[in-house]
């Protein structure tokens, strides 16, 4: 019964991560753990995904 309801939480936690990311990929964010994700323009310095390797000390 324990394996069970461990399972289950798992299930929930990475079924809850999944739909997260897909809700935001369909409003359009283009980094999801950018803080400014929403509004990134595609060369925003908090993350390497939106074509932008440089780093910035902010």
């Amino acid at each position: 019964m324990d394996n069970f309801i461990i399972v289950a939480v798992l299930a929930l936690i990475i079924g809850g991560a999944i739909a997260y990311v897909v809700k935001a990929k369909k409003r359009g964010v283009k980094c999801i753990g950018c803080p400014d994700g929403a509004k990134c323009s595609g060369n925003c310095s908090c993350c390497s995904s939106c074509g932008n390797t440089e780093k910035t000390n902010s």
